[in-house]
């Protein structure tokens, strides 16, 4: 019989107990023991709950208090020098890398691949001596030793944990002095009684030099040989690898390997072929670990037959794709979900009991029709409803034409005409969209949710959040202004909540770093906008002041990245109906005045293939829907975007093709470099607001830490084209954070605006 396997499980808890003690212990309300408690209890709530599920292969090791690529970098003792002596026995002391100190940037954050979950990002130096702490495995090791649970401690291999990091220019030359250090960790695994554990190599499946893989090639096998009797799972997720990749790998004989089947199904055939002569165990990733729609179950088994008949029973796992962190815990709670809808979805929890449900239907004497029935009735409900079709969306988007695509006037015309309506200063001050959501914010909203606010007093709260919002902005000097989203409990599941084709969850929750959790729309079906949904709000905010006022609106590919998708059509035709969505309302902000209209699309890099043969496709829709979606503003209209977290060097030509007035950036961490993207080779054209303070920090900055930043990237782009901004939305800061920085923020701005411009 094929054995069942998870690569990973949700960390935060199903109703979010690790990211309230996180928050708890860093206010000092409460103390290491409860939060190491918390986090105890959840590692063996998630180990019982997939023993009972009778899942074969229970991950560990796999959870974590912020970050596991900050957890190894921590374990390994890559810690950057500019830290410091920190203690590695402190918790504290972990938190900095985080979240930053008052002397201490913290590490750079990132997108962890394609995904929405935030990694981050080591910091290597030359001649780092690494140095190992194995508790972050062997504790929870010991935790399900003494719950009578077998569990595969889950580590993040060498090659990828090097190729995800920065400061070296040749990261694999430090491998040689890595490789030895996991060796030492898989002893203390084996000693601690682990038989089994899974490297995660999601780097294998980019894009390799030859090189790289060589180097890969001689490092594995001196992790598969470092203790006699211990198994280890090569574990590759998110892309496949190349047929020439695989026979390379199949050489290396590792015990397991596992292959996401959801992403890249067309590498199960040649997997089979490169191992038809290896003793390796092949693991099926053929349940979506990023998506929450009910698997087809017939299709995972017309896979999982094709392997079984070709290495035999005993040499096949069945898995998700990858590790369950990127879906919410259990659907069945989501009672607020159309009873049509609800049964198409399938969280962790339903995710393990289709594992259970594929692992018997493998078996030969297993009845089928039986056991599939019920997958096999929501695989036909969903193919067959009206709810995922509706005529008049799709005759819209198929009479589109070229010149649907196209602004009215090239950019030096608007941008003369921008500047005669706005009459801003150089270097204008803006932030990006969102200021602090309060505790009182969030209990207006749960008591107009709950019934104990008519909708007429949350109305009167929100616009005194606004009044107050913009009244500071007043105050501090910005020149731009937003009016705080006070009304939105998310960027995108504000407009999800009233565009057709959308379903919402109670309790949907995923982690997107540290103790920040989002809830994802889920977009079943095909999508409109059935009434305008920012103007009102904008209109009250631009009568406070006589300062621009921009409206503020989410982007088609980032409400498109940042939902759980509808997989039974192509991305693109999704992504088109959102775009035409939400050009619906640039044209109604516009309608009322609005001079300028931001419409952020934080996930466009994100969604870049990881492969670069099938990117082209992709940048090129993308692009073309955040065009169709502002194309008709008039030239006078000013067009902002604002992306986060991104590396733009390999897509900058398609950054320049959005042709937006003004883009703003995340640039504080990286020290203004990401900007060398914008001016190397290719240079950007437009105006840009590289972020000046990073937001993900409690931190304040300085104003002389902020002048330099701003001339750093005065050097790189000139000053007329400068905007001067945080580096994101303020939504998850205090107040008390804000005002300080923001006041620092347009200090420093008037400072380079009274000095010399840097030639």
């Amino acid at each position: 019989m094929p054995r069942s396997a998870v690569l990973g499980l949700p960390r935060i808890g199903p109703d979010r107990e690790l990211k309230f003690a996180l928050e708890a212990y860093w206010a000092a309300g409460t103390g290491e023991t409860e939060l190491l408690e918390t986090a105890r209890a959840l590692r063996a709530a998630n180990w019982k709950r997939a023993a009972a599920a009778g899942i074969d292969v229970i991950p560990c090791g796999d959870f974590s208090l912020y970050d596991h690529v900050l957890d190894t970098a921590w374990a390994l003792g890559a810690i950057p020098s500019r830290f410091g002596a920190l203690d590695r026995r402190s918790l504290a002391d972990y938190f900095v890398l985080a979240r930053g100190g008052d002397e201490h940037r913290p590490l750079e954050m990132t997108k962890w691949f394609d995904t929405n979950y935030h990694y981050l990002v080591p910091e290597l130096e030359p001649g780092m001596e690494f140095d190992l702490r194995a508790d972050h495995w062997t504790g929870p090791l010991a935790e399900a030793t003494e719950l009578g649970i077998a569990v595969r401690p889950v580590v993040l291999g060498p090659l990828s944990f090097l190729l995800l990091s920065k400061g070296l220019d040749r990261p694999l030359d430090a491998l040689d002095d890595l490789v030895p250090v996991y060796v030492q960790l898989l002893a203390e695994l084996a000693a601690a009684g682990a038989t089994e554990v899974q490297v995660d190599e999601p780097c294998l499946a980019l894009d390799r030099t030859a090189a790289e893989l060589a180097a890969f090639a001689k490092a594995w096998p001196a992790l598969a040989e470092a203790v006699d009797g211990l198994d280890l799972c090569l574990a590759t997720y998110f892309a496949g690898l190349d047929p020439e990749v695989l026979g390379q790998v199949a050489a290396l004989a590792p015990a397991e390997l596992h292959l996401d089947l959801v992403r890249a199904p067309g590498q199960l055939a040649p997997a089979l072929t490169a191992l038809a002569d290896a003793p390796t165990r092949l693991s099926l990733g053929v349940i979506d670990g990023r998506n929450v729609w009910a698997a087809d179950a017939d299709l995972a088994l017309d896979r999982i037959d094709t392997a079984v008949a070709a290495l035999g029973e005993e040499r096949v796992t069945i898995a998700p794709s990858c590790s369950l962190l990127h879906v919410p815990h259990e659907a069945a709670r989501e009672d607020g979900i159309d009873p049509e809808v609800r049964p198409w979805l399938a969280f962790c929890v339903e995710k393990l009991v289709e594992l259970e449900v594929l692992r018997r239907a493998a078996t030969p004497d297993a009845d089928r029709d039986v056991l599939l029935s019920a997958a096999r009735a929501i695989t036909s409900s969903r193919r067959t409803s009206s709810h995922t079709n509706d005529p008049a969306v799709r005759e819209r988007a198929g009479a589109l034409a070229a010149g649907d695509y196209e602004r009215p006037a090239p950019f030096p015309e608007r941008r003369a005409r921008q500047a005669e309506r706005l009459g801003l200063p150089e270097l204008p001050t803006t932030t990006i969209g969102s200021y602090p959501q309060t505790d009182a914010i969030r209990a207006a909203r749960r008591d107009l949710r709950e019934g104990r606010l008519d909708p007429a007093a949350y109305e009167d709260f929100i616009r005194s959040q606004v009044d107050e919002v913009v009244a500071f902005q007043e105050e501090v000097g910005l020149d731009v202004l937003v009016h705080g989203e006070p009304e939105r409990n998310d960027m995108v599941e504000y407009f999800g909540q009233q565009l057709a084709g959308f379903a919402f969850s109670a309790n949907g929750w995923v982690q997107s770093y540290g103790s920040r959790c989002v809830k994802p729309p889920i977009l079943f079906g095909d999508v409109s906008r059935p009434a305008a949904m920012t103007v009102d709000w904008w209109r009250y905010a631009q009568s406070r002041t006589e300062k621009p006022m921009k409206g503020m609106l989410t982007g088609p590919v980032t409400i498109l990245q940042w939902s759980f998708v509808r997989d039974d059509q192509p991305r693109a035709e999704t992504c088109t109906q959102i775009a035409l969505a939400i050009q619906d309302e640039v044209l109604d902000l516009e309608a009322a005045g609005a001079a300028i209209v931001q419409v952020d699309e934080a996930a466009l890099r994100e969604g870049l293939p990881l492969r670069a043969a099938a990117r082209d496709d992709y940048v090129r829709w993308a692009v073309d829907c955040f065009r169709l979606a502002t194309a008709p503003a008039r030239a006078e209209t000013q067009i902002h975007t604002h992306m986060c977290y991104s590396e733009f060097n390999e897509m900058i030509e398609h950054i320049i093709r959005l042709d937006a007035d003004v883009l703003s950036i995340e640039a504080s961490r990286s020290g203004m470099e990401v900007l060398d993207a914008f001016v190397d080779g290719v240079s950007y054209p437009n105006e840009i607001g590289p972020g000046v303070y990073d937001i993900h920090s409690p931190r304040v900055p300085s104003v002389g830490e902020i002048e330099e930043l701003l001339e750093l990237a005065e050097r790189r782009i000139g000053r007329e084209r400068l905007w001067v901004n945080p580096d994101c939305g303020l939504k998850t800061r205090r107040w008390e954070e804000v005002r300080p920085a923001l006041a620092n923020m347009v200090a420093a701005a008037n400072r380079r605006r009274a000095a010399i411009g840097v030639a």
